[in-house]
């Protein structure tokens, strides 16, 4: 690095890239730091959906409900490794805390406005990167088996009914005729026609980064290690032993930010939801939406680069090694919901979802420095929420009036 700039983004993901690009775009120089380069993690193995229908928290009466069924197979939507059940208790009671109704209503109120700003923020971000033709929207069809499960979903589309969002409700034919080919145990569907996709979240990472270096921005690889206040900035460790200076640092380092948060001071119990899929061939099954499996977990979603299967929260850390059977069984379980489903030629993937307990990420300034700003936590909707995000950081960074009112994201609120 020639010269120190005014900010160092920490972080090359989907959020991290959209920051810096933010920040570049009001006139600051940006350097992004990552221990692995543009679109190792989750940015890149994600199912590639801008969900903003998807308002109600993990964290809700709902979850309780279904998680003692879940956690009993270790395969299934929901597992905590028993090596990691020790260690991930708080983290967990404060997720029991946040299913409080009164809570998941701030919840819903908070998500619903940054989800609105992300929406509202998408189409000009991918117009100004050049990212446009990779957007789709072919919709989200959610599949329920059998009356039982389709009524108990009804509380969660009347909420979502109140913010305004569209969908319609089915049965089999109306199913069919979206997604021919489903197994007939489904026999209740939800079509949501306002939900967006990427072409692969990959790809649309890497051309963020591109954009972004074709601006004059620098990407480097550096395993940050710790933060400093400094007059008048921040130094930035690395574990190679360098040190680099700039005005702000942004903090979007995904599931391992709160490891560099602790270095000034700050405690936020950031957990990792390990996610898991198997990306098939682009033949695999004529897909035309995506498709929610949501008693089951998992989601099946149509890419340029092949059909991906996945999904379902494993809370393990993130030292354990992967567990691969995860992958292998949300295959199996497609293949019985999709007969025609060609399941040979998949490759494996497992990646950390940053998630807080009140599945509301963190996006504002450090306690021990305003230099410094957090944009992590996002869970499953990293993607989705990354516009908006981009927007917010930006508007920090320069002092600028908030889109929104982030005091339900604050990084201090636990």
């Amino acid at each position: 690095m020639t010269a120190e700039p005014d900010v160092i983004v920490i972080g090359a993901g989907v959020i991290g890239l959209s920051a810096a690009i933010a920040a570049q775009a009001r006139g600051l120089s940006v350097v992004v730091l990552d221990r692995e380069g543009p679109a190792a993690g989750a940015s890149a193995g994600n199912a590639g959906a801008f969900a903003f229908t998807d308002i109600l928290p993990l964290a809700s009466p709902g979850i309780l409900r279904k998680a003692p069924k879940w956690l009993i197979d270790p395969l299934g939507p929901l597992t905590v490794a028993p090596a990691y059940a020790l260690k991930i208790a708080p983290w967990m009671f404060r997720f029991w805390r946040a299913c409080a109704p009164s809570r998941v209503a701030h919840s819903v109120a908070a998500q619903t406005a940054l989800m609105d700003l992300s929406k509202a923020e998408l189409e000009p971000f991918l117009e100004r990167t050049g990212t446009k033709p990779m957007m789709r929207k072919d919709g989200n069809l959610q599949v329920y088996e059998g009356e039982a499960e389709f009524k108990t979903s009804l509380a969660g589309w009347r909420a979502r009914e109140e913010h305004g969002i569209e969908f319609r409700h089915l049965e089999a034919a109306g199913i069919a005729e979206i997604q021919p080919g489903l197994a007939p145990r489904f026999t209740h569907g939800t079509f949501t026609p306002g939900w967006y996709s990427i072409a692969d979240p990959k790809l649309y990472t890497l051309a963020l980064a591109d954009h972004f270096r074709a601006k004059g921005g620098t990407i480097e690889r550096a395993e940050v290690t710790a933060l400093k206040p400094i007059e008048p900035g921040v130094a930035v460790y690395s574990a190679d032993g360098r040190m680099q200076r700039a005005g702000q640092v942004v903090l979007a380092a995904g599931a391992f930010s709160h490891r560099i948060a602790r270095t000034i001071g700050e405690r936020i119990p950031l957990e990792t939801e390990r996610g898991y899929n198997t990306t098939l061939p682009s033949d695999a099954f004529n897909l035309r939406t995506q498709i929610t499996f949501g008693g089951h977990g998992f989601v099946v979603t149509r890419l340029s680069t092949g059909i991906r299967v996945g999904g379902a929260v494993e809370l393990g850390g993130l030292d354990l090694p992967p567990n691969f059977r995860r992958s292998e069984a949300m295959l199996r379980k497609a293949q019985s919901f999709l007969p025609g489903l060609k399941p040979e030629g998949g490759v494996q993937w497992m990646g950390f979802r940053p998630s807080l307990p009140d599945s509301l990420p963190a996006i504002g300034r450090a306690r021990a420095t305003p230099r410094v700003i957090y944009a992590f936590g996002h869970g499953h909707l990293g993607l989705t929420q990354s516009a908006g995000t981009a927007r917010l950081v930006g508007d920090l960074l320069t002092g600028s009036a908030l889109a929104i009112d982030i005091a339900s994201f604050s990084p201090q609120r636990f």
